[in-house]
């Protein structure tokens, strides 16, 4: 079955609105676990709007599951990486500012930049997984860099699905998901995914991408969780990652 990893971004905005430590990050994350979740994400930025770099290091012996760091290979960045050592870090290319991850790594011009940085990660025992678009011919170029996994941007796929209900041409667009899915393999790398999917869409990404191995989502299900409870909620998706 596809792993599940919670992404609690979300929580840590919604605490940092008002102050103070409600909700309490750690008791989100333990309680994700207990829920079913198969990882906890966060994705820390310069500018600390949600997850705080003081809660990466708190929740580092907390989290039982897989503990994955996602973010931009800035030197402060990493320095917290080496000092947490997750089981896993995923980068993206976040620009300073950014609202959301946009877009994935162009892992031709960045090569020897990306090599670099994951040469570094890598030394620490930590797995490397890039957020790559969904580009057959930038599949080579992470491999070559030295990750272990691509994480595929779902950003596009997201936003042209439900076009895609009624006008099934639309989901073209999907094979290049497939197809880059596939040179992956192909090659050695894992397969992870995230950004937009949700209660509605991503049963039929896994279905069509059966080399998936995890999905990083957070803000759809933290959304889903004010109308159906966390503990339900982190189930129903699940039972969608089902093979």
């Amino acid at each position: 079955m596809t792993k599940l990893s919670v992404n609690i971004n979300k929580f840590a905005t919604l605490r940092n609105a008002r102050g103070g430590n409600l909700p309490d990050i750690l008791k989100v994350a333990a309680d994700c676990e207990t829920f079913g979740a198969d990882g906890i994400t966060v994705h820390p930025r310069p500018d600390e709007r949600h997850i705080r770099y003081r809660d990466v290091r708190e929740l580092k012996p907390l989290v039982t599951t897989e503990f994955n760091i996602e973010g931009y290979p800035s030197k402060e960045f990493l320095d917290l990486v080496l000092e947490v050592k997750p089981e896993q870090c995923t980068l993206v290319p976040d620009p300073p500012g950014v609202l959301t991850s946009n877009t994935g790594w162009d892992t031709i011009q960045h090569q020897s930049f990306l090599k670099e940085v994951i040469g570094t990660l890598k030394a620490a025992g930590i797995r490397v997984s890039i957020f790559l678009n969904p580009e057959v011919d930038k599949v080579e170029g992470a491999k070559t860099a030295g990750a272990d996994r691509i994480e595929l941007y779902t950003g596009p796929y997201a936003e042209e699905y439900h076009n895609a209900l009624t006008q099934p041409q639309n989901l073209a667009l999907f094979n290049d998901y497939k197809n880059t899915a596939v040179k992956a393999t192909e090659i050695g790398l894992d397969i992870n995914a995230g950004h937009d999917l949700n209660l509605d869409n991503l049963r039929y990404f896994k279905l069509h991408i059966p080399q998936l191995k995890e999905v990083s989502i957070g803000h759809a299900l933290v959304c889903d969780a004010i109308y159906f409870g966390l503990e339900n909620t982190i189930q129903m998706y699940k039972r969608l990652l089902v093979d």
